[in-house]
């Protein structure tokens, strides 16, 4: 029998990072379980100060070619600073990430809903609990005091579009409501609703978007008070309930011209339709995704029941609890749920939930790597539907990075850089150190094809053609013949590192680093093959084929490394968090210890080198590093330290990473990737898979590559295989002793790894035992 785990806590939290996150996509709630008064952070993913603007420099492409012939001669101070001068955004960008009041703008909480109940305020309270049952997407927070049973349950629905919390306690129990924020915001009581209107900047003295927040309580007398609403219970449970919404016009999510009447229409419907029916209909929606893997991995059961705090705090002094790494596996999966869902907008830095008006790092879209980590888990973990968001974003690029592609490169084609937002930001960054990474938009686009890889859907790999074929051109338009033949991108960046000249001075600007060329190799054959099964532009196929053997090959230094640049130079920051170079590693498939053992030796000594330290999401893209090495022991260790327990704190370090007591990944501060990401690096370490996309090839499966010594007996249902199959796989003390594969479409796929080597064709529906 499955069991679906939660996260547990013996007191009310202390923070935001302690709190427990609902979500149906656009609408984040995070819960605190307070006992005399209860704050829930209310979120809504289209609460975005900024808007559209000129960001592009109008003569930015006269200044390539010196730029391209600097780099071409090594003279990389140079050209850098002409790309500072002339080929970073106009403008400031993103506001040196703090973009709350410039028109980049910024992901920024909508209200806080505050509730008090002065007769528990010097209350003895016994037996408090507070979970978060991610099969069930509901929390519950539950105590006695003064002689009573307590409990409110709380969940965010998809289908109503509501926010619903149940109080159940004290007869005729008294309490108040009140919806703040800190500025931007009108408060009032409108017909017993409390609303609360906020209107944004935009970043040009005007207001930009509106959004709302409004609640109704069901089952209670309700007076209007000072700020807010006193609430006397009737004869049974009072149930209030929340909506929210904006006026934001941009590529996606759910927004309405008039908020306030849909936030009223949305309440009026589910007041009409009750609890209880509300409840249903969300848990079934929750859990056709959520079922649809899962991983358990045997343990002291007695874990499971300790608060999970005390559970990452015993794991850092050593105690064995493979449940908690199951927990972490399932966690990421309901984040993604509650944080992307179909017509919303992509999950950003921090998901949907942020508590600040001024979210780090601008709470934006960051594409040299956070956002597609955050997509990272979707197709192999049942959820490739909950990609579309991102697949919106990419097509909302198109013509504004059209524009860009002209005003800095006369090129042909889209590009988007480092940064982007809702309104379309695909300009140059606004410092040459980091703005100049052209990788961004051809990585995302390997996001495309992926989802073909899984799902085989062509109507959706047809419908997105246009990104895929528009991103291939401007690169082909763009790329610098070098004097031996090769083709180089520059100017460039390794994200985020840099290297030091003989003078002594650290310079970003480069051309062709190595993940470039890896990314391009992935970019250019994923559509090539494309054009082929679509049968589409023959002529942009066989450009493609021209150049594809002209990018630099990934090369091995004079330290038997995996080389970041195409020389030797020495690294400004040798333990970076960011490990760029390895791209082809995962979430490319061109470094593997199979096909090109030379290349995956040179990638163990690079992360030798470059150290296990890093921010949250840099140690989960280790583990997944690790999980391609085939190292289980590394990988295991790179997971204790990715769960480090981390006090509450807003503080932002580059390194050490680590896990606040809610499970949210410490950058520190928080980042959502690092959750995701460790979902999808626990998936590799049990399944991998390759196929070249092209349905007279075969795919490749790997079982059990990389098990954890402690991961000794566990199953895993449900997970996802390229060529569009299901895997489960059962084990015992490290062997595997069960394995099927499920086809989902005709197909073949040859087996290696843990089972002896076989390959089956199989039909749409067909089961393959793989274990005799």
């Amino acid at each position: 029998m499955t069991s679906y785990p939660l996260l547990r806590a013996a007191t009310p939290a202390a923070g935001f990072t302690s709190a427990y996150p609902l979500g149906n996509g656009h609408l984040g709630l995070m819960v605190h379980g307070g006992v005399a008064s209860e704050r829930l952070v209310v979120n809504e993913g289209g609460t975005w100060s900024g808007s559209p603007h000129e960001a592009d420099r109008a003569a930015a492409a006269d200044a390539l070619p010196e730029i391209q012939t600097l780099l071409l001669a090594g003279r990389y101070s140079e050209a850098q600073k002409l790309v500072l001068a002339h080929f970073t955004c106009a403008g400031p960008g993103s506001g040196n990430a703090t973009g709350a009041t410039v028109p980049f703008g910024c992901y920024q909480v909508l209200a806080r809903l505050e509730l008090a109940w002065p007769a528990l305020t010097h209350a003895a309270v016994d037996g408090y609990q507070r979970v978060l049952d991610l099969d069930g997407a509901v929390t519950t927070t539950s105590f006695s005091a003064n002689g009573t049973s307590w409990r409110r349950t709380a969940f965010v629905s998809h289908p109503a579009k509501v926010a619903a919390l149940r109080l159940e306690g004290q007869a005729g129990q008294v309490f108040t409501i009140r919806l703040t924020r800190e500025r931007d915001a009108e408060i009032s009581v409108v017909d017993g609703d409390l609303l609360l209107t906020v209107r944004l900047p935009d970043g040009h003295g005007a207001i930009g978007v509106t959004a709302v927040a409004r609640v109704r309580v069901v089952g209670a007398t309700v007076e209007a008070s000072a700020g807010g609403l006193t609430v006397v219970a009737n004869a049974g449970p009072v149930v209030v309930l929340i909506a929210a919404i904006t006026d934001m016009r941009s590529f996606a999510g759910r927004r309405a011209d008039d908020p306030v009447g849909a936030c009223a229409a949305d309440l009026r419907r589910a007041a009409e339709t009750g609890w209880d029916a509300l409840f249903a209909a969300h848990q079934a929606d929750h859990r056709s995704l959520f079922r649809r893997a899962a991983l358990t991995l045997v343990g002291d059961p007695r874990c499971a029941l300790l608060p999970t705090a005390e559970r990452l705090t015993a794991v850092a002094a050593g105690i064995a609890d493979p449940g908690l790494a199951a927990l972490l596996f399932a966690y990421g999966r309901y984040l993604l749920i509650a944080g992307s869902r179909v017509g919303g907008l992509p999950a950003n830095l921090q998901g949907i939930w942020s508590d600040e008006l001024q979210t780090p790092w601008n709470g934006d879209w960051h594409l040299d790597i956070n956002v597609q980590m955050n997509y990272w888990p979707a197709a192999p973990t049942g959820l490739a539907e909950l990609e579309q968001p991102l697949f919106a974003l990419i097509d909302s690029l198109q013509e504004p990075g059209a524009r860009t592609a002209r005003a800095y490169y006369g090129a042909r084609g889209w590009v988007a850089h480092v940064i982007t937002n809702p309104w379309g930001f695909t300009s140059p960054g606004e410092h040459a150190s980091w703005g100049a990474t052209v990788s961004g938009s051809p990585w995302l686009c390997t996001h495309l094809w992926e989802h073909w890889l899984f799902t085989r859907d062509r109507a959706l790999l047809a419908a997105h053609w246009p990104a895929l074929a528009g991103c291939a051109r401007y690169h082909l338009d763009t790329l610098l013949s070098a004097a031996d033949g090769r083709l180089f991108t520059a100017p460039s960046n390794s994200p985020e590192n840099g290297f030091i000249l003989p003078s002594g001075e650290v310079v970003q600007v480069c051309a062709a680093p190595t993940i470039d060329n890896q990314i391009l190799r992935a970019l250019f054959s994923a559509t090539r093959n494309a054009s082929l099964l679509l049968e589409v532009e023959p002529s942009l196929r066989a450009e493609l084929m021209a150049a594809l053997p002209r990018l630099p090959a990934t090369r091995i230094d004079s330290h038997g490394r995996i080389a970041e640049w195409l020389h030797d130079l020495p690294l400004s920051e040798p333990q970076h968090r960011h490990v760029s170079h390895l791209w082809g590693l995962h979430p490319g498939h061109e470094i593997t210890p199979s096909d090109t053992p030379e290349l995956a030796a040179a990638a163990r000594r690079t992360l030798d080198a470059r150290g296990d330290a890093g921010t949250g999401w840099s140690v989960a893209w280790k583990v997944a590093f690790w999980a391609r090495l085939g190292d289980g022991v590394r990988a295991a260790q790179l997971l204790q330290r990715y769960l480090a327990p981390v006090a509450v704190t807003d503080a932002i370090h580059m390194t050490g990473g680590g896990t606040y007591p809610n499970l949210f990944c410490a950058h520190p501060p928080f980042q959502i990737d690092g959750n995701l990401g460790i979902t999808a690096a626990i998936a590799e370490l049990l399944v991998q898979s390759d196929w070249s996309g092209l349905p007279e090839d075969a795919a490749q499966l790997r079982l059990l590559p990389a098990l954890p010594p402690d991961w000794r007996d566990g199953t895993v249902v449900g997970l996802r295989v390229r060529g569009g199959a299901r895997i489960d796989l059962r084990w015992s003390d490290g062997r595997l002793v069960s394995a099927q594969l499920t086809a989902d479409h005709p197909g073949s796929w040859a087996v290696v790894g843990a089972v002896a080597q076989r390959t089956a064709t199989l039909a749409a529906g067909q089961v393959l035992e793989l274990v005799d």
